[in-house]
């Protein structure tokens, strides 16, 4: 009897031995085949989110909403840091800016916005001509070409200025948004820059001015990160009489948007006034407190 029991238990331990080398084998080859998915060398893959939003301090970035996605972003500039307590330190004063972004395609996208700052109206297009990518024909960088136009409305007091044109209150700025993801935490972004502006108020200013400027994020934790950007104005009169636009800021994330805190040395917020108009001294003290809010809709009817 014991050696029945014996024998059977050696048959059933024999079995489950048997059955149990098939199925690690097929599990080590089902995990195997998971794992040849996930990190496959050669599959192409898009880098997303190089900039947590469409704006940067000053600077647009290369994101834009994505198809059907409508942005409503808040920008407000207070004044600056050593107007002194009788204005409480700039916040007595402010300059607002209201704009609403929309995706047309995931590549594609169109703005609008009013300051208030000389009362000015601006509009403009972005494109994602090239995205980064890792893998098969890898792309090293991602492009987004940018194109605007403003126009003030404010109203003319002196003499001379009453009779000027529609045309003469426009400005336009073209920008080439360069921009690599180097980690999970890291981006950096160039934006060769040129505005041109129909009118000027004498003759030594200019018409067409150049600039480069350089942005980077650097995330400090999940939902943090610092950023900053700067322009540097090329020779000229415009680069003898105003200063280079600095900024320096922290991106929060929160549930449904992402809040931007900074401080720079430009009052405006389109490129129109802190690429050629700059003029607060940021290491003097000259520096303006301001914030970003974004809110991102989901348009469910979409063409």
């Amino acid at each position: 009897m014991k050696t029945l029991q014996r024998t059977s238990s050696f048959f059933f331990s024999l079995a489950v031995l048997l059955l149990a080398v098939p199925l690690a084998h097929a599990q080590t080859d089902l995990l195997g085949q998971l794992e040849k998915e996930t990190v496959d060398p050669q599959k192409r893959e898009v880098v997303a989110a190089t900039f947590k939003g469409t704006h940067i301090i000053n600077s647009q970035s290369v994101e834009t909403p994505g198809k059907g996605t409508l942005a409503f972003l808040i920008q407000h500039r207070f004044g600056t840091l050593n107007s002194g307590a009788y204005n409480f330190f700039g916040l007595d004063q402010a300059v607002l800016r209201l704009s609403f972004e929309y995706g047309l395609t995931s590549r594609l996208a169109v703005g609008v916005g009013r300051s208030s700052q000389e009362k000015t109206f601006d509009g403009f297009v972005k494109y994602r001509a090239i995205q980064q990518s890792t893998g098969t024909r890898a792309m090293p960088v991602s492009v987004t070409l940018f194109a605007s136009s403003a126009i003030t409305t404010l109203k003319f007091n002196a003499a001379e200025d009453r009779n000027r044109t529609t045309a003469s209150r426009m400005t336009y700025a073209y920008q080439a948004l360069i921009a690599r993801k180097f980690s999970p935490e890291l981006s950096v972004q160039l934006m060769p820059t040129l505005i041109h502006r129909n009118y000027v108020a004498t003759a030594p200013e200019e018409n067409d001015v150049y600039a480069l400027g350089g942005a980077l994020r650097q995330k400090i934790t999940k939902r943090t990160a610092l950023t900053a950007d700067y322009y540097y104005l090329f020779g000229g009169n415009t680069a003898s009489n105003f200063r280079n636009a600095l900024g320096l800021g922290v991106d929060l994330e929160t549930g449904g948007h992402v809040f931007q805190l900074h401080v720079t040395n430009s009052l405006g917020m389109t490129e129109k006034f802190f690429v050629p108009e700059t003029t607060g001294k940021f290491f003097s003290g000259d520096l303006y407190f301001g914030f970003t809010v974004a809110r991102n809709f989901t348009v469910k009817s979409q063409i």
